[in-house]
């Protein structure tokens, strides 16, 4: 574990510390935002670049970060987090999204496995892309399904295997952790190697496996003790299970075939990851952002750096402030965790009858006396990259000026997922 590992706060510290966002610096975005209309993002650089150099300050020089392209959706700000001294690559989510990327960046692979037969040929046809961009595979029926599509007439296609990082118990029956891969064991893996190797036309670069159940759930998460126990022990015994399972699988995939890179984790998992002697990479762009699902995690808390600002529309008591919209709910499964997070004025708090809305969102706290019409309230999406398929551009803050603006995905007219 590295020796830089933050010290560990209880809740209620993390709580003080996640309601005491700096007034002061709260202040100086609202006053360098002042003049724009609602709704709008903004993204705090100097934060953001604190969070890229604690990123890697993590890894304890273990390992290398790849930059997570879900979670930034800006072209911009990948470019400007990837420039940091630490990081190599991007890690994109789509085909066609990593045909864009690859434009500018020399190393993009894909996260997730994909469909898209207009993009596969495309790939096919351009071997500077080829030889820039790793497909992800987990299943023979993924190298069939690019043969048939491509045919074999092509450059070589670099893949990525995706070991499974999920934790089985009781003979599978149980399974802790997100359902992505069907490569589990080390046997499955080096099986899977065999095959990609005997193709023509495909060649194995690396490695992949993200441990959700670890990077993706925060350990300290207010509420009941007892289930924080619980949950820090099953990650504890998680990591330990996985890091023999991972190096048993890397070793005999080795035995098939060198590989250039062996990535895992995510921006909640780094210190844990990047000691494992296998791992060459993080793959991480959360913490760039420091969304609200990254509030409640022991070994490090990122500094807020991405916003969304709404207008007081409505006073409906003299004790409730009603901003339009609000309502920019993370995915995953519905809960208040997904929600967004009131970042300022600071004392304010939601109606918990109606939470945060698709047309209208109620504040109340002693802040809300005294909002006034046109007023701006600011929020924190709950996820990264998600604050991006709502708007246009990110406003751009340094120390206190607004500095200017980038484009995100949605912005340049892409729509990757």
């Amino acid at each position: 574990m590295s020796a830089h590992v933050a010290s560990r706060p209880d809740v209620k510290s993390a709580v003080s510390a996640l309601a005491g966002l700096s007034e002061v610096r709260m202040a100086q975005l609202h006053r360098a935002t002042e003049h724009l209309d609602p709704p709008f993002a903004v993204v705090d650089l100097d934060a953001f670049d604190a969070n890229a150099e604690d990123l890697t300050r993590r890894t304890d020089g273990l390992a290398t970060i790849r930059v997570a392209s879900k979670s930034v959706r800006s072209r911009e700000l990948i470019q400007r987090a990837a420039q940091w001294e630490g990081y190599h690559g991007i890690l994109a989510f789509t085909l066609p999204e990593a045909l864009w990327l690859a434009e500018d960046h020399e190393d993009v692979v894909i996260g997730y496995p994909t469909a898209d037969r207009t993009a596969l040929q495309q790939l096919a046809m351009d071997e500077r892309a080829a030889a820039r961009i790793t497909l992800m595979i987990d299943s023979v029926g993924q190298l069939d399904f690019i043969d048939n599509v491509v045919g074999a007439s092509r450059p070589d296609l670099r893949v990525c295997i995706d070991l499974d990082a999920a934790l089985e118990l009781a003979g599978g029956r149980i399974h802790l952790g997100p359902y992505r891969s069907p490569v589990h064991s080390p046997r499955q893996a080096a099986a899977l190697a065999r095959e990609i190797e005997s193709r023509p036309g495909f060649r194995l670069a690396g490695v992949m496996s993200y441990e959700g159940q670890i990077a993706g759930l925060g350990d300290n998460q207010p509420g009941s003790p007892l289930k924080r126990a619980a949950l820090r022990a099953m990650q504890r015994f998680s990591a330990r299970e996985l890091a023999d399972r991972r190096a048993a699988a890397i070793a005999a995939v080795e035995a098939v075939a060198p590989l250039e890179f062996v990535n895992g984790g995510g921006t909640g998992s780094i210190e844990q990851t990047a000691s494992e002697h296998v791992i060459t990479e993080i793959g991480a762009g959360s913490g760039l952002y420091g969304p609200g699902l990254f509030d409640f995690y022991r070994r490090f808390r990122p500094r807020p750096a991405a916003y969304f600002v709404m207008s007081v529309v409505r006073r409906p008591t003299d004790k409730i402030a009603t901003v339009l919209g609000g309502g920019w709910v993370a995915s995953g499964p519905t809960g208040r965790d997904r929600q967004p997070t009131l970042a300022w004025p600071q004392g304010l708090r939601m109606n918990p009858l109606e939470g945060a809305g698709e047309v209208q969102t109620p504040v109340l706290g002693t802040a809300a006396h005294g909002l006034r019409l046109g007023d701006h309230v600011w929020f924190r999406h709950a996820k990264a990259g998600e604050l991006c398929e709502r708007v246009n551009t990110l406003h751009l803050v340094s120390k206190s000026e607004h500095v200017g603006q980038v484009l995100t995905y949605r912005g340049e007219g892409h729509a990757f997922l």
